[in-house]
């Protein structure tokens, strides 16, 4: 049975970096992606995708539907490892995969060359594996892998 891979994140740059990360891997592996915005459909070929609301820290409460919306999902999909470049909708679906015991990465964007970003320092301390795209920002617990662009 092929493994599958969950790949999420919010339209824009991170949805780009995710697609750069991602479109190799569905020559080896399932992927199912989720993003913010009903376009991002529309670039992943015949790949599942679903849609989920996005919100940031400005309107946290909306965190809530998301959380329960992937959880439900993921739960569905049970996918082998969970990837995300963010953002805020990335880090609740990465929760959402650590919950369900599954492998999570994090690849915070390549925007944060001074630091991680708040979603990125959240994820490193229960990911599987976090990932900066500036070899300045290496840390014991965050990796650094060469930049997606």
């Amino acid at each position: 049975m092929e493994k599958k891979i969950f790949a999420a994140a919010s339209l824009g740059g991170h949805w780009k970096q995710l697609l750069r990360i991602t479109k190799p891997l569905e020559e080896r592996f399932e992927v199912v992606y989720v993003s913010t915005h009903p376009q991002c459909a529309t670039m992943i070929g015949e790949s599942r995708f679903y849609l989920t609301s996005d919100f940031s820290r400005n309107d946290a409460w909306r965190m809530f539907p998301v959380f329960f919306r992937l959880f439900r999902i993921l739960w569905r999909e049970r996918p082998d490892a969970v990837l995300t470049t963010g953002a805020a909708p990335g880090l609740v679906c990465l929760l959402v995969g650590w919950l369900l015991r599954r492998k999570t990465i994090w690849v915070d964007s390549i925007a944060n060359a001074e630091h991680l970003s708040v979603s990125g320092r959240i994820a490193r301390h229960f990911a599987s594996r976090t990932y900066t795209q500036w070899p300045d920002l290496v840390q014991p617990d965050v990796l650094y892998a060469g930049s997606v662009f």
